[in-house]
């Protein structure tokens, strides 16, 4: 009988280590880390396996990294430059909190993560942070800035539980701090971060068409698509209030946020790629407008997105507020079922009967897929005039609607202009478009 139990226990224990090494998802790794046996969380090392990984995918240990957010599928993906200087994703993280919904955050205390591109120095690592450790997003940027967009203390950290940022565990948080601090260890001077509503694929695009944030995404999209064509990570300027992407000076004149654009032309190159991917893209655009012709995708609260994780909360400190991915709480919905389910709200709230239907309902679909996509086209750096952005809508679980205005610029959001809005003269590494 003893050596029977003996035998069982060592078949239990082979099957445990093989299931432990099936994987490199978060919650091993999480579980594998123990916060109390780290004497110096700021100069922790990175795990071993993610090293064994660096190596395999022949990437320095200090090379520079990249970080891209993408808030509904509720993904933190940590990039990082290979010996050839291509970015590949070295570990994507789960995001244990995010709040409010799609949609960039445009005045303090409106609960919104922020979107779009922003720089981080080595002065936006917080090693000191009540939650754990922080990075700051640098929010606001100069986009932000020429666009009267106001808020403070966006960060990147541990805890889980967020007010406008995006919140790690601690385990998460202090791998990816070590990422950031190895890379400007290696002399990296700026960690890119980008932060998208969503993968900008042609499916996802159209099903998000009705957004009023639409073509503020379209503008993030230029982006997204250099990136996903270069794989490094783009030169990003703002004029006329817009961002603009790896574009070159064609004359004299340089880039301010809120005046006009310089003489600018992309790369002959950097055009080329850029036309073949938009083909492809073109080509999966008509295919899902008729994909999704007559559908609806509703966008849930913050409120519904932690109602899906609601048994992660059990047993946990009340501090501790996970929230699901929008994936998991939205729904893809017939129009018929969209009108329905307003309708019914409505009549729980006793609202009037256009009340809500008149904003939350999709607009007509009388276009054509081709006609469609080419309203949907993302702008090009070469526009030279800007139309005003509709004030923003934003509807509740509850079936009310109200407006998020857009306010001026708070003259005293700083006392000094931060360092990420100051114009770097260096060329990236990177930029291998450039003639120069």
């Amino acid at each position: 009988m003893w050596s029977v139990s003996m035998r069982l226990k060592h078949i239990a224990l082979t099957l445990l280590v093989a299931t432990a090494l099936t994987g490199c998802n978060d919650t091993l790794d999480s579980a594998g880390v123990d916060l109390k046996s780290v004497k110096n969380k700021v100069e922790q090392p990175l795990p071993s396996r993610i090293i064994a990984e660096m190596q395999k995918k022949n990437m320095p240990r200090n090379s520079p990294i990249m970080i891209r957010i993408l808030k509904e599928e509720g993904k933190l993906e940590v990039w990082k430059a290979r010996a050839d200087s291509r970015f590949e994703v070295i570990k994507s993280y789960d995001i244990c909190a995010w709040s409010g919904k799609l949609g960039p955050k445009v005045k303090e205390g409106d609960r919104q993560a922020p979107e779009g591109f922003y720089g981080l120095t080595p002065a936006h690592l917080n090693p000191y942070s009540k939650y754990y450790l922080a990075i700051n997003t640098g929010f606001p940027n100069r986009y932000d800035q020429a666009n009267g967009r106001t808020g403070s203390n966006l960060m990147i950290h541990g805890a889980c539980s967020s007010s406008g940022c995006y919140s790690m565990t601690d385990e998460q948080v202090l791998e990816i701090y070590a990422f950031a601090r190895d890379a400007f260890k290696g002399g990296q001077t700026a960690i890119q971060l980008q932060a998208f509503p969503f993968r900008m694929t042609a499916e996802n695009m159209v099903r998000h068409r009705d957004n009023p944030n639409f073509d503020f995404w379209k503008m993030l999209k230029v982006g997204y698509d250099n990136f996903e064509v270069t794989k490094r990570p783009p030169e990003v300027n703002v004029c006329e209030k817009k961002y603009v992407f790896n574009q070159q000076l064609t004359g004299n004149g340089a880039f301010n946020a809120a005046s006009a654009c310089p003489p600018m032309s992309t790369p002959p190159a950097l055009m080329a790629a850029l036309s073949s991917y938009e083909k492809t893209y073109d080509v999966a655009y008509q295919k899902a407008v008729d994909k999704f012709e007559g559908k609806v995708w509703y966008e849930p609260s913050e409120a519904e997105r932690k109602a899906v994780v609601a048994d992660k909360r059990k047993g946990r400190d009340l501090a501790y507020a996970p929230t699901g991915t929008s994936l998991q709480a939205g729904k893809l919905m017939s129009e018929a079922e969209f009108k329905e389910m307003m309708e019914k709200r409505m009549a729980a709230q006793n609202k009037p009967a256009n009340t809500m239907l008149a904003s939350a309902a999709p607009s007509p679909r009388a276009a054509s897929a081709a006609e469609r996509m080419a309203q949907d086209r993302v702008p090009t750096a070469s526009t030279s005039a800007t139309a005003p952005a509709a004030v923003p809508t934003v509807t509740t679980a509850e079936g009310r609607t109200t407006t998020v205005p857009v306010p001026e610029q708070n003259p005293l959001a700083y006392a000094a202009p931060p360092a990420q809005v100051t114009e770097v003269k260096k060329k990236p590494f990177w930029k291998f478009w450039s003639t120069e």
